[in-house]
């Protein structure tokens, strides 16, 4: 929604059965093609998929639990790890950004997008168990560059759901900058029940409280995106 208010046009592929994408942004995903008939080819046509949001230059291809059959389905598929990339291709053109929303996993479907896609964003809830879980997660980054997306890059590390107040978030943000250095981004967002409330009103933070911090938060993201060359 940052990228659409600064003038992009921007899909967001909702690619977790959880569905919480679609569901933040109040996009129907039962009775409607979504990104697995896509994956799964009982729809062709990539744009029939597609649903605008209430956003202006935001739309959404939207995922629900029917997905996650597609792990099993796929198995046995030819150039398996390579069909979202199909799939986004047909509209890549149509878009100046395309954001890819992941499950938290490392299955067959993460793989999916990450040959699919040009740059990675890790977000980062302050914990230390996530933390934990990044390492995994660009060493998987490495293998699929040197494997299957030669063009692949971590675009940054995301701190989130972080609370200055308390001490364990604040050793945790400390170790990942210490990490990571200049990957992880200089916007830091923290907690607010603003940002639960805007999920379930169905529309994002900068349309809900445009003045909540988190909202510039978000705001200060885009720009660091696009001052990283991430998004042109």
């Amino acid at each position: 929604a940052s990228l659409a208010a600064d003038g992009r046009k921007v899909l967001a592929v909702d690619f977790d059965p959880q569905g919480a994408l679609s569901a933040g942004l109040a996009i129907p995903s039962q009775d409607a093609p979504t990104v697995y008939d896509l994956l799964m080819g009982a729809v062709k046509d990539t744009k029939a998929a597609i649903v605008p949001s209430k956003v202006e230059g935001l739309d959404v291809l939207p995922a629900n639990i029917d997905l996650s059959a597609a792990e099993v389905n796929l198995v046995n598929e030819v150039a398996r790890e390579s069909i979202l990339a199909g799939v986004l291709r047909q509209v890549s053109r149509d878009y100046d950004v395309i954001i890819i929303d992941s499950q938290p996993s490392l299955g067959l479907l993460t793989i999916n997008a990450l040959t699919a896609a040009h740059g990675v964003i890790i977000p980062l809830a302050c914990e230390f168990f996530a933390l934990r879980g990044v390492a995994l997660l660009i060493d998987t980054v490495n293998k699929v560059q040197d494997r299957l997306n030669p063009s692949l890059q971590l675009d940054g590390i995301l701190a989130t759901m972080y609370d200055p107040r308390l001490l364990h978030d604040r050793e945790v943000l400390e170790r990942v900058v210490e990490t990571f250095g200049e990957k992880v981004f200089e916007t830091v967002i923290k907690r607010t029940v603003k940002l639960p409330d805007a999920q379930v009103a169905g529309v994002p933070i900068l349309e809900y409280a445009p003045t909540n911090p988190a909202a510039e938060a978000y705001r200060q993201v885009a720009r660091e995106l696009i001052d990283r060359g991430a998004v042109a």
